[in-house]
């Protein structure tokens, strides 16, 4: 069955770091996009990146644009997100995904004081 387990995350201050993993089995990673999606309290998903196939081309939503890359290491059948100048508006739970109805169990992000 298709696995996808996220890691990573946490709690840090506004203009920290965070980089997520997630490790997928199940299925042939080096021929699936992947994507991050994430979700905040009281709010609907929000898609926040996409990489293509081989890690050569990459989308982001205008809120992350700048300051979130996302990348992928199809030799380790993972895909990560680094997330650079966190603010307290990123805080969500993040997951990453193969379509819309093959997501991971999710990480918690909190950017906080």
């Amino acid at each position: 069955e298709v696995q996808l387990v996220e890691s990573g995350g946490g709690m840090v201050q506004p203009g920290g770091s965070l980089r997520l993993s997630c490790a997928a089995s199940g299925f042939i990673f080096n021929t699936y996009n992947m994507t991050w999606v994430r979700q905040g309290p009281g709010k609907g998903p929000e898609w926040v990146s996409l990489i293509n196939t081989g890690g050569s081309s990459a989308n982001y939503a205008d809120s992350v644009k700048g300051r979130f890359t996302i990348s992928r290491d199809n030799a380790k059948d993972t895909v990560y997100l680094q997330m650079n100048s966190l603010k307290p508006e990123d805080t969500a739970l993040y997951y990453c995904a193969t379509s819309i109805s093959n997501w991971g169990q999710g990480i918690q992000v909190i950017v906080s004081s």
